[in-house]
């Protein structure tokens, strides 16, 4: 997998000045469904940049999501509730696996999974910093992929996220055009393999 499979919340928040754990609350309490334009870049420990991508995302809860990535090459990764598709285009080439196992501890819990973020996640606010209220979600499981979740709230929604893996690389995905509660097909969330195409299944 090219990038980092990260999956990423946003929510409008009614909360003037609210700390960046009750955005995260109402978020979970008041969004079933999400759309958004996102930029992501990954960067080394030294801050060097490994990798840059642009696209789109949606996700209706729970368990489903869709991941397109359109630059600098294109990439569809699809969660239809069970399994987990990851469709390469430049490779023909299909990856799939249970969702369950797929998603464990990681950030896409936070999008697409349940309410009970703080049975995996320990959550702390940050305070503002640059505009944002920021909250820091710390794994308790010793076998997630990352270190550390930092989001960044502003008062319409979820701008930054940063994640943190045990390498000391970080992904940072800010979000645009963000659209909250959507009506969203149901055939979004299914994916077919293109004829052809090389299946692996984990």
């Amino acid at each position: 997998m090219r990038f980092v499979l990260s999956f990423w919340l946003f929510t409008y928040s009614a909360l003037a000045g609210a700390a960046g754990i009750d955005m995260l609350r109402t978020f979970l309490q008041q969004t079933s469904s999400g759309k958004a334009r996102f930029a992501q870049i990954i960067v080394d420990k030294n801050l060097k940049q490994l990798q840059q991508a642009t696209g789109t995302m949606m996700f209706a809860r729970p368990g489903k999501f869709r991941w397109e990535y359109e630059k600098p090459y294109e990439q569809l990764i699809v969660g239809d509730g069970s399994r987990l598709w990851v469709y390469d285009k430049d490779l023909n080439q299909v990856s799939v696996r249970k969702l369950d196992k797929a998603l464990g501890d990681s950030p896409a819990a936070l999008l697409a999974g349940s309410n009970e973020i703080e049975k995996i996640y320990i959550l702390t606010n940050l305070g503002n910093q640059e505009g944002l209220d920021w909250l820091e979600a710390v794994p308790k499981s010793k076998e997630n992929a990352f270190e550390r979740i930092r989001l960044g709230f502003s008062q319409s929604g979820l701008e930054t996220m940063e994640l943190r893996d045990q390498f000391g690389q970080v992904t940072v995905i800010k979000f645009a055009s963000i659209e909250r509660n959507p009506k969203l097909s149901p055939e979004l969330f299914k994916f077919v393999p293109p004829k052809g195409a090389d299946v692996i299944s984990e």
